[in-house]
């Protein structure tokens, strides 16, 4: 689950990372007299789950409280369309107003999980900023990296061999270390994938503030953390994937014709691999789980059949926990109520293969039976 840059912040400011004065408005007056409130200049950011808002127009930097109302009639209620959102961007319903700070340095930190190395990282670069992605891209022997073991944690020494290689001055060092070390404070109390700084800056004064803030948090651990799960912003999130999600469902939307209803991440995966190899990319990854009853079946169909460009779907389920007799009538059940008639090809294997394939039959959908991937594939080509 992706949290706000605000409210980021304001868990960043409870573990003494200093942060700029700000206010979050959501009108284009109150824009205007937080700008005036912080002496007629500040620099308006949109609040979206999205990176490179700079380079989108989404960071604005006003000089008055006119211009700042200006700023924001432009912003609130638009799409940001950046190079982390498809075509249709994501809605901007808040603005970040926040003070113009003194900067000297822009830098980069950030943990993340390094799959390679199974367990939590920290990275570091000295050129941050809007650039970052390019600096990965052409220069990554410039961003440093700390593993951090679990047991231990992060390290006095880690922090001050990335100080070092940031080229920072005492003062300054001193303070991004203790900033490195409450972020793994919160990387671990909020079980996060990841929190990240970009830029981290260092004023005039040698002051180190927290210029933005992202947090990812693992959303297999909400339940965990019932204060975080009020953060969620439903309306920043794909409309069938928040519908899925408030469903028990594991449904990420991709830009394929193909819809997927799959039993298992694995055995999910396979599945787009068949459909992508057949030259029909999948329109979603969908796992619908073992313990799904009609119902949940239904709803997992449903949505995939919500999705405009959906125009065939494929079942691939190996019964088992769910039988297929259960996963067949969610499907009918899911066609009956949306009233749709795409082609279905349907892959059963398991527990009840029988009797799920003869409600299949019986249904009066236009269904095609596949026994193996190649016939799924051979199927998928047929039915494009």
């Amino acid at each position: 689950m992706k949290i706000h840059e605000y409210q980021a912040k304001e868990i960043f400011a409870r573990h003494r990372i200093a942060v700029p004065r700000g206010k979050v408005v959501r009108t284009a007056q109150e824009a205007r007299q937080a700008v005036a409130d912080m002496g007629g200049q500040a620099v308006l950011k949109a609040q979206v789950h999205a990176g490179g808002r700079g380079k989108a127009g989404g960071v604005k930097v006003v000089r008055s409280a006119a211009d700042a109302e200006k700023a924001a009639r432009s912003l609130l209620g638009s799409n940001l369309v950046t190079h982390q959102t498809d075509s249709r961007g994501v809605p901007v319903n808040s603005l970040l107003v926040e003070e113009l700070m003194d900067i000297r340095r822009e830098l980069y930190l950030a943990i993340t999980i390094d799959r390679v190395f199974r367990g939590p990282v920290m990275l570091a670069c000295a050129a941050g900023g809007m650039d970052i992605e390019e600096v990965a891209a052409s220069r990554p022997q410039d961003i440093f990296t700390e593993p951090i073991e679990p047991v231990l944690g992060l390290m006095p020494y880690q922090t001050r061999r990335l100080a070092a290689r940031l080229q920072l001055p005492g003062a300054a060092a001193q303070s991004a270390a203790q900033v490195m070390q409450a972020m793994y404070r919160i990387f671990t109390e909020n079980d996060c994938s990841l929190v990240e700084i970009n830029p981290m800056i260092i004023t005039g004064d040698d002051r180190v503030v927290a210029l933005d803030a992202k947090m990812d948090v693992e959303g297999d651990a909400l339940f965990r953390h019932a204060d975080l799960r009020g953060l969620r912003d439903r309306a920043q999130e794909d409309p069938l994937e928040a519908e899925a999600a408030d469903k028990g469902i594991a449904y990420v939307k991709l830009d394929g014709q193909v819809g997927c209803l799959v039993n298992g991440a694995g055995l999910a995966m396979a599945t787009l691999d068949v459909t992508n190899a057949a030259g029909a990319p999948p329109a979603n990854f969908l796992d619908v789980g073992g313990g799904a009853d009609d119902e949940k079946v239904a709803s997992a169909v449903q949505i995939i059949l919500s999705d405009p460009a959906v125009n065939r779907v494929l079942v691939n389920v190996f019964g088992g926990i769910l039988r297929c007799d259960v996963a067949a009538r969610g499907i009918v059940l899911a066609f009956q109520r949306k009233g749709a008639d795409l082609p279905l090809v349907v892959r059963m294997l398991g527990t009840n293969v029988d009797e799920g394939k003869a409600i299949l039959r019986d249904s009066g959908l236009k269904v095609t039976f596949a026994d193996t991937l190649n016939e799924v594939s051979q199927a998928i080509r047929r039915r494009g």
